[in-house]
């Protein structure tokens, strides 16, 4: 399974990044999101770049507890277009910047659980990036561009959080599995109920629901982006288990 290293991950933190960023200065920032319900671009840039920067300010002050958005200094967009860009893109770079300052070991929240080394953030950031990156795609009619590395990455990410974060309610029912794999990068991921949650991992072993297809697309269906019919998926077994997580799965 592919596994993306320190140096890797923040090049394409940064990468992602000015990716969004070209694609607002190219489009109208009213533009509609459909897959961020009530979300234009701008919406969707201020999300984002909020969230580096926010990222970012935990890091500095090595934040155990949650901080407010409110305290964060320049958390929100610039209202000048190309003030946003700069913003949006100097963000990205201050979340790696800060961690060289703090330290990539040093303990820091997170969402999911327990505190964590400020290096995790750098990954969650990154797919934060890559999966609205893919929203403003998808809703300017683009082709969805993102390399397949960093789409098996990023499905391999979100199954971390759905596997270890107490947001989510349980999405396998007891005696249930569901098989992912990916037609590009020839990774697989088989996913089995544990207790209240997940486990997994990229055994080849049958499962109750089996979905084929790009990593990407794999990675934007179990985010919720495109659907389980879309034509670029192959489903087998038992459709309703699929059905199931995707309802249960909000993120």
């Amino acid at each position: 399974m592919i596994s993306l290293g320190k140096s890797a991950l923040r090049k394409a933190l940064l990468g992602e990044t000015d990716l969004l960023a070209d694609l607002y200065l190219s489009a109208d920032p009213k533009t509609p999101i459909p897959t961020c319900p009530d979300w234009t671009l701008a919406n969707l840039i201020a999300h984002v770049g909020g969230g580096n920067r926010w990222a970012a300010a935990m890091i500095a002050d090595r934040a155990t507890e949650f901080l407010e958005f409110q305290q964060v200094p320049d958390v929100r967009r610039p209202r000048d277009h190309d003030e946003a860009d700069r913003w949006l893109r100097a963000g990205a770079r201050a979340v790696i910047d800060n961690i060289d300052t703090a330290g990539s070991d040093v303990p820091v929240w997170t969402p999911f659980g327990s505190a964590r080394s400020a290096e995790w953030w750098v990954r969650r950031r990154l797919h934060e990036a890559t999966v609205h990156r893919a929203d403003a795609l998808l809703a300017l009619d683009h082709e969805v561009n993102i390399a397949p590395e960093l789409g098996a990455d990023g499905l391999s990410e979100f199954l971390e959080i759905v596997e270890k974060g107490p947001r989510f309610e349980t999405p396998l029912d007891e005696g249930t599995s569901l098989r992912l794999r990916a037609i590009d990068t020839d990774d697989t991921w088989t996913i089995l109920r544990s207790g209240d949650t997940i486990t997994w991992s990229d055994s080849q072993a049958p499962a109750s629901s089996t979905v084929q297809g790009t990593a990407v697309d794999l990675f934007l269906l179990l985010l919720r982006r495109i659907p389980a019919d879309s034509p670029r998926l192959e489903t087998s077994g038992d459709l309703p288990v699929l059905t199931t997580w995707l309802e249960r799965i909000k993120f």
